[in-house]
């Protein structure tokens, strides 16, 4: 190896609430060679990051673009309301958009939902992060509603959250470009996958050899076809019919069989007179 030649690496793009650990752990055990490296992103700039091949792959938030990315859902999380704890929304476990109707609820710049319509009523101005709409519902302006991830995230001692049962919800997926499905793209994705070491990425593994061979004989040795009437090892014939016709046989006691098979029926013998 030659010092101009570059230590292979992976790099992976991951965005605020999405926890990649468990993923890099199993790729540090099984390929320990190939360094892994995180790169935090903000959602509004992972596909750009992706583009420009300052990452390999990513954990982003979906949707995407199909038409340039590949995209694996792994998990789609509950969405929650941040409130101060001593709110009146905390006195429920779940509340729904309508109970936020009269509610100054936040928006922030890197908003990870498209909302047709936001609930609740505008702030004043948006705030350019997550972390900043967090500052101001701790300070009691307004509401906050962001996936269950971001509220662990952001967690403050004075703030709780809620589930909003009828609010979207955010998906996180593995992406990376389509024309950049490398191989280290490749074995990370039979690790979220849940593949094994010995895994074939999915392509169909050939079959054992002992299967192959199930059924089949062994060179240079041919099946041998019983002879016509000879017996088994039961001692029937496992061969055709004998004789072109139907006859009578004669059974084990020396009776004549009838043609069903039965033994016919002997006469009484007559008495002499």
């Amino acid at each position: 190896m030659t010092g101009s030649q570059e230590t292979p690496s992976f790099r992976l793009a991951y965005v605020p609430g999405a926890t990649p650990a468990k993923w890099v752990r199993i790729w540090n055990e099984r390929m320990p060679g190939v360094p892994l490296t995180l790169v935090q992103v903000p959602s509004t700039e992972a596909s750009d990051v992706l583009r420009a091949g300052d990452a390999d792959a990513g954990l982003v938030r979906l949707p995407v673009d199909r038409t340039f990315f590949s995209a694996i859902p792994l998990y789609t999380e509950a969405t929650v309301v941040v409130v101060p704890k001593d709110h009146l929304i905390t006195a429920a476990e779940e509340v729904t958009l309508a109970d936020l109707a009269d509610e100054v609820v936040f928006h922030p710049l890197d908003d990870v939902f498209d909302w047709d319509r936001p609930p609740g009523e505008p702030a004043f101005e948006r705030p350019a992060t997550t972390a900043d709409a967090v500052e101001l519902v701790a300070a009691n302006v307004g509401l906050l509603i962001v996936p269950q991830s971001l509220a662990r995230l952001h967690h403050r001692k004075d703030l709780t959250y809620r589930t909003v049962v009828d609010a979207p919800q955010s998906s996180v997926a593995l992406s990376w470009p389509e024309e950049a499905t490398t191989e280290r793209v490749e074995d990370f994705i039979g690790i979220v996958r849940g593949r094994t070491l010995n895994s074939t990425r999915g392509r169909t593994a050939a079959k054992p050899e002992t299967e192959q061979k199930r059924g089949q004989a062994e060179p240079g040795k041919a099946r041998k076809k019983p002879a016509a009437g000879a017996k088994s090892t039961s001692g029937r014939s496992t061969g055709g019919k004998s004789g072109g016709g139907k006859s009578a046989g004669r059974t084990g006691g020396g009776r004549t069989a009838s043609s069903s098979g039965r033994p016919a029926k002997r006469g009484k013998p007559r008495r002499k007179s």
